[in-house]
């Protein structure tokens, strides 16, 4: 049993997308990390950057010198378009059948990827995504009052759309392919709500979704770019979905 599931993982490829804006103090170490934790997974990582003026690119294209071209992917924007359309523009560069979405900041640890793959394996899922409410998992270097409003924006959208899962703004997750294009070609959302709008949505179309535990760390480096105006959406959003899934 062990051979076989080996053996199918080894015609599995894993593409892993990354927006990042003004992330050239993370993405080295990121890469890094995935390489580490990946050693025997056939994957590319494609890194869709937002033009940033930091030099983020500069640093991606140094990376791709060590690691190539073919498994660092460097398919850049002109300028910051949205979170929703960074997963779209990097799907279509995607070459594997299952895909990735982390953050670049080092708040998603690629130490769990090998956990997701294994769950996926496992179970069959079409999704499975990390979540820090449940046993295991949970949140380090949050202030008292981040941790509340997260917790307590899950728990508003747990009781109004009854989505099945246990974190719902998660962003670390893996997809099969096809269930990605699916899911994404249905959202309409194009910040920080398109996490809770795809996994609503996937949910309502019957797709198996699996969770695993994870430990969100706040950013080292870097300034948030979640602020009042995506708090804002974030309710707009929970309305939207209430309404029409």
């Amino acid at each position: 049993m062990e051979e076989q599931r080996k053996h199918k993982d080894d015609k599995n490829k894993y593409s892993i997308i990354v927006p990042t804006y003004n992330e050239r103090l993370n993405i080295a170490l990121l890469v890094y990390l995935v390489f580490n934790h990946l050693p025997d997974v056939d994957f590319e990582m494609i890194i869709v950057d937002d033009g940033s003026p930091d030099g983020t690119q500069d640093v991606v294209k140094k990376l791709q010198e060590v690691y190539g071209e073919d498994r660092i992917l460097l398919r850049a924007r002109p300028k910051k378009l949205g979170l929703g359309t960074a997963y779209v523009h990097g799907l279509k560069h995607c070459s594997g059948n299952f895909v990735v979405i982390m953050d670049a900041d080092l708040s998603h640890h690629p130490k769990y990827l090998p956990s997701f793959i294994k769950k996926q394996m496992e179970t069959g899922a079409s999704i499975v995504t990390g979540t820090r409410y449940v046993k295991g998992g949970g949140v380090h270097g949050w202030t008292l009052m981040r941790k509340l409003t997260s917790r307590g924006a899950n728990v508003l959208a747990q009781t109004l759309l009854w989505p099945g899962v246990s974190d719902l703004t998660g962003s670390f997750r893996l997809y099969k392919k096809s269930v990605l294009e699916d899911v994404i070609s249905s959202c309409v959302s194009k910040g920080y709500v398109f996490q809770m709008e795809m996994i609503v949505r996937a949910s309502r179309k019957g797709y198996h979704i699996e969770e695993v535990p994870i430990t969100f760390v706040d950013r080292v480096y870097g300034t948030s770019k979640l602020g009042g105006s995506e708090i804002v959406e974030y309710l707009k959003g929970l309305v939207y979905l209430l309404v029409t899934t």
